[in-house]
């Protein structure tokens, strides 16, 4: 297609310093004169071509329309490309690679640290890339989403506005407008299937900034926990919550006192540490770990 031949022009003229013609034409396998043609659009979009005669002659662009290397250290270029490495684990496009391409020349080839490894993806990366792109295309064209929501009570059909990708709390979540609940809200993708664009175009609202406090959305309503943990259980503590996280009581475990949002997650994870814990608030929690204990002493086998 012409428009990624001339995207290649574009992307070789600010690689190199000059390109000749019979160059560009072998690269894209076309002749000269398309490439002359290519040329004049590239300069009627408004790039700055310089055309030189002669040998030695070439094609270039205008050496203060590219982007100086200089204006970025070693680290901050580092710091870009680890970023980049990061989006790319849940892209179908490669923007590192796109990237590199566009700051490195012939004799000054930019190298990614691959000590640093960022990968944002989940066990479901598949889907979670699609879903993603699905997302990103809505937010950009200002197109409703409808998808089927898995949560606490039950699943439900949704209809929302998407307004933005959001990855916190080690998963990926979309924010919008809710059109069924009249309110913003957000949806984890993990739970969130059956992703499909509506007709309908929406007009960007004007959100309020105490609804852009993500950190709100899972501190209200909060649940207080109250439990002591078996001395070996320290690293899973220090992983989930920092090593501050409890205190050393005078039997040698550890005692953890937190607020959760959600009962649900609460309670899935307290009861993963088996007879590594003890509970002492909420006292709901308490009876629901005795009902699980009767359930399982019940069980047949």
């Amino acid at each position: 297609m012409k428009i990624d031949r001339l995207i290649g022009i574009i992307t070789i003229l600010l690689q190199k310093d000059k390109v000749t013609a019979p160059e560009l034409a072998k690269r894209f396998e076309v002749s000269r004169r398309t490439i002359n043609r290519d040329i004049e659009d590239i300069s009627k979009a408004g790039i700055p071509i310089v055309t030189t005669q002669g040998s030695g002659g070439g094609i270039s662009i205008l050496d203060s329309y590219k982007m100086d290397k200089a204006l970025l250290n070693d680290d901050e270029l580092q710091a870009i490309f680890s970023g980049l490495k990061g989006i790319d684990s849940i892209s179908k496009t490669s923007y590192l690679a796109k990237m590199i391409e566009k700051l490195s020349v012939k004799d000054n080839r930019i190298q990614v640290d691959d000590s640093i490894i960022v990968d944002l993806s989940s066990h479901y990366q598949k889907p979670l890339t699609q879903k993603i792109d699905v997302i990103k295309n809505a937010i950009h064209t200002r197109r409703c989403l409808s998808f089927r929501y898995y949560y606490e009570k039950g699943e439900s059909v949704r209809c929302i506005e998407p307004y933005h990708l959001i990855f916190k709390w080690s998963s990926w979540y979309v924010f919008g407008y809710c059109l069924d609940r009249k309110a913003y809200r957000l949806f984890k993708l993990n739970r969130l299937w059956n992703i499909s664009f509506l007709d309908k175009e929406f007009i960007p609202r004007e959100i309020p900034k105490n609804e852009l406090q993500f950190d709100d959305y899972f501190s209200s309503n909060a649940i207080h926990l109250k439990a002591i943990f078996s001395e070996s259980e320290k690293y899973r503590l220090i992983e989930e919550y920092g090593i501050n996280c409890y205190k050393v009581i005078d039997s040698g475990e550890l005692l953890l006192e937190r607020d959760f949002a959600n009962y649900d997650n609460m309670r899935s994870w307290i009861f993963s540490f088996g007879d590594k814990v003890t509970i002492l608030e909420p006292m709901q929690l308490r009876e629901d770990r005795k009902k699980q204990a009767t359930a399982i002493l019940k069980m047949k086998g």
